[in-house]
């Protein structure tokens, strides 16, 4: 994206983007007239409507007028019904406002214009939600783990935030925000604030979200929740059939708060909980500032997948505290977050277990790397009006990680360390551009240490598609270890039971089983198989591996448990790529089948994914 001389120059001096520069930023995926009024903050008044699967209410916006002859505010908006619009004027008084909705893009959703007879200083939107909102998901009570009360969650990122409250849904703009939310009164709600007002179950529950974030972290959680205290700082909500097993598996929490402020400054947001979403949460969590959703699918026992709490703890700095400007920028969220990560489990867990997760996400990016689009392979991306969804890759995640890991390598830590923390600093509550961070990158490590990384590497790792010649390729010594093990069970030298597999960590099983031949026969799985069990494992990332084999093999021993696991979890990241192959390898039928199933449990953005897969 080129950039003005002004956000160019603001780059390079070290400031992030300011109200005022938000025309500046070209985000293709919003209707709302930025450069001319912004919402600085809302209050949402909304009751959960179970039986009618609806929010209800409205939200109320305050304004800051930017263009002193604008009279009117555009907001974003997805399949809301929007019933009427008053604002405060200058005189203190509410008017009615004229108003219309226009008709729905597919991407973006409808238009909503709001015309004023002066700047009001105020504006309330009454409206409702509708029960497909592509940023809700309505359980019943049979679908959650309790069987007892019903749940509803938000999922807002990248653009749901107007299915469910008309905003101006943008990355570029940051928002605080107050809410009174009205549900049953043996229903807790919880949202991305400060949930001391959540604490006490009785129906009516206050929120207040001091620091400003841009509308995807605004979220809302609803059901059967319990809660539990981790540690001073952190806590647990989730319904009590699992509250006790996720607070024993992240019990480390505070430890990677503590390391992470240590390396890059004090954690910015008061407490870290986390909310346990039902299975059908279709992502391995969700960095929502104060309350992280996560899915149930980690907690595996053995604090193994704890990876996925120490990433969405990592967007407290990186996507939260400093926030990609547009979705085209996405690896600034999901890059740096990548890299945080797996220094924080480096901290916490030490240096071989961080490797060995830097080899299993290298190894999954390059195969990505043959099976996308040469385009899509950018670090800065360019969607040319398609869903924001579709930035969603491990291109942004990896190949940012590694972009960052390269640099980190050429200068050293004493250097690198210091220029992230700087950083974060610098762009503290600011949203950035692409370009916003190669200005600062130039300023403050390519020109500070001249003759070790060129501009035009720099260009390279952001702008050209796939990896650099000279990228990273991160090793581990124990997976040449499970590499000999492997080969030589192959090749017959060693019996199935003489595999070390009983004492392998599950990056260890991870790796083994992804680097099995593709065409290891029937009886080679069955072997496996009868010796570990690996059907029905518990880990749910051991199983999809295991089942991804599976089904490429023709193993049919594995279909009633690929089946439950299939109806059982909505993370989009187990169940995708396994119907993929599954109509792939001729058993479309089969999957249909499962899918109709399971469909009613699936939450709509992955509903969305499958529907398209299954009808073309």
């Amino acid at each position: 994206m080129k950039l003005s001389t002004l956000t160019l120059s603001l780059a390079l001096a070290g400031v992030g983007l300011s109200a005022n520069a938000f025309a500046k930023v070209a985000d293709q995926h919003t209707y709302a007239n930025l450069d001319e009024v912004v919402s600085t903050h809302l209050y949402l008044d909304l009751n959960v409507d179970f039986p009618d699967k609806e929010l209800e209410g409205f939200v109320e916006h305050t304004l800051e007028w930017k263009n002193a002859k604008a009279r009117t505010l555009v907001l974003d908006t997805r399949d809301l019904s929007i019933h009427r619009v008053i604002y405060e004027g200058k005189d203190g008084t509410w008017h009615p406002a004229k108003f219309t909705l226009a008709q729905r893009d597919d991407v973006k959703g409808s238009k909503l214009t709001i015309q004023f007879k002066e700047q009001a200083k105020k504006v309330r939107v009454y409206y409702n939600s509708q029960p497909k909102a592509s940023g809700l998901q309505w359980l019943t009570p049979e679908q959650t783990a309790s069987k007892t009360h019903p749940f509803m969650y938000s999922q807002s990122q990248a653009i749901h935030a107007r299915s469910w409250i008309p905003v101006q849904d943008s990355p570029a703009m940051r928002v605080t925000y107050k809410a009174r939310i009205h549900t049953p009164e043996d229903v807790r709600a919880v949202m991305s604030a400060d949930n001391t007002g959540a604490i006490i179950k009785d129906g009516d529950y206050f929120f207040d979200m001091p620091q400003a974030i841009p509308p995807y972290l605004i979220a809302i959680g609803a059901g059967n929740l319990d809660y539990k205290e981790m540690s001073h700082q952190t806590a647990i909500f989730a319904e009590p059939q699992i509250l006790d097993a996720s607070v024993w598996e992240f019990a480390d929490t505070q430890a990677m708060i503590d390391r992470t402020s240590k390396m890059y400054g004090q954690y910015a947001w008061g407490r870290y909980d986390l909310l346990m979403l039902p299975p059908s949460f279709p992502f391995g969590g969700m960095e929502n500032p104060r309350l992280s959703f996560i899915t149930p699918t980690v907690v595996a026992g053995d604090r193994s997948l704890v990876n996925l709490i120490a990433h969405e703890l990592a967007h407290s700095w990186s996507g939260n505290l400093v926030t990609n400007a547009t979705w085209e920028d996405l690896w600034l969220n999901e890059g740096f977050t990548s890299y945080v990560e797996n220094r924080i489990m480096e901290e916490v867990y030490g240096r071989e277990r961080a490797v060995m997760e830097q080899a299993l996400d290298t190894a999954g990016l390059k195969e990505l790397l043959t099976q996308i689009a040469a385009p899509d392979t950018r670090l800065n991306l360019e969607l040319h009006g398609r869903d924001p969804d579709d930035a969603f890759s491990s291109v942004p995640y990896t190949k940012g990680q590694l972009f960052l890991i390269y640099l980190e390598e050429k200068f050293g830590r004493d250097k690198f360390d210091p220029f992230v923390k700087g950083y974060f600093k610098a762009f503290s509550f600011k949203s950035v551009t692409t370009a916003d961070f190669e200005g600062y990158l130039s300023e403050n490590l390519i020109n500070k240490y001249p003759g070790i990384v060129s501009k035009e590497k720099v260009h390279e790792w952001i702008h050209e598609p796939g990896l650099p010649a000279d990228a990273p390729n991160p090793t581990s010594d124990v997976f040449d270890k499970v590499d000999a093990e492997s080969k030589a069970w192959l090749a017959g030298d060693k019996a199935v039971n003489y595999l070390p597999a009983k004492q392998w960590i599950v990056h260890e099983w991870l790796h083994f089983i992804n680097n099995l031949p593709r065409d290891l026969s029937k009886e080679k799985m069955a072997e496996l198989d009868g010796a570990f069990n690996l059907t029905n494992s518990s880990n749910a990332e051991i199983a999809f591996a295991w089942f991804m084999l599976g089904v490429g093999n023709g193993y049919d021993a594995i279909y009633p448990a690929l089946d439950k696991h299939l109806t059982h979890i909505g993370r989009r990241k187990l169940i995708v790529p396994l119907y993929k192959s599954l109509i792939k390898n001729g058993k479309k039928d089969w999957a249909k089948k499962v899918y109709l199933n399971a469909r009613p449990g699936y939450h709509p953005l992955a509903q969305g994914t499958l529907d398209d897969m299954f009808n073309q």
